[in-house]
């Protein structure tokens, strides 16, 4: 069975294969492996490749995983719209927090899908898996959103993520998440095919 006009539009980015879960097969798929780095440079590869082909952008990119919360139950899937970079300091230079100096870019970034179905969450994105349990201005942490986000403002690409929370960002997490992980696929599975049906 073919999906959707909406789906085949759609890009999908995972940080891992892994939390797929094999359970969006047909879709289009990028796992951007962990991390801000990999994240901008296979997002970016991608999208250059993908205009190759087809003469254009994806209608969205969809960054869609798993991450922390101390604000959000575990189990929930939360709509994330805000962006931070969270481990970036140039404070030193005068910078607002996690602020980066000397561009134009506000922070937090704000992201353009938003789905009053679930609730919305500001996404705290750096290169640490957080096991302290301490949050600040964000309520879910990740490795990855704000990198993604950030290249689909420069690229006028509309962005949007879903993120089902596995843990409590504590010491706890690294076990929750690996344990949640086929939970977490389908639930975000369903999210995705809601959401898309009203993008």
């Amino acid at each position: 069975m073919s999906l959707p006009h909406t789906h085949q539009n759609t890009l999908l980015v995972f940080a891992l294969e892994a939390e797929a879960q094999g359970h969006f097969d047909g879709f289009h798929t990028l796992f951007c492996g962990v991390g801000k780095v990999n994240a901008s440079y296979r997002l970016m590869h991608r999208l250059a490749a993908w205009k190759q082909q087809k003469g254009e952008y994806p209608s969205l990119v969809l960054n869609v995983g798993s991450a922390g919360s101390q604000t959000f139950a575990s189990g929930s899937v939360v709509n994330c719209t805000r962006f931070i970079q969270r481990d970036f300091d140039a404070t030193a230079l005068g910078a607002a927090p996690y602020e980066v100096p000397f561009e134009t870019m506000p922070s937090p970034l704000v992201g353009g899908l938003k789905d009053t179905q679930f609730p919305e969450g500001v996404c705290g994105t750096g290169d640490t898996f957080v096991t302290s349990g301490k949050q600040e201005v964000w309520s879910v942490v990740d490795m990855e959103a704000f990198a993604l986000a950030k290249i689909c403002h420069h690229e006028k690409v509309p962005f949007g993520c879903l993120k089902y929370i596995t843990d409590a960002a504590d010491d706890e997490s690294a076990t929750d998440w690996v344990s949640t992980l086929d939970k977490a696929a389908r639930a975000l599975r369903e999210a995705t095919d809601l959401v898309l049906q009203r993008a």
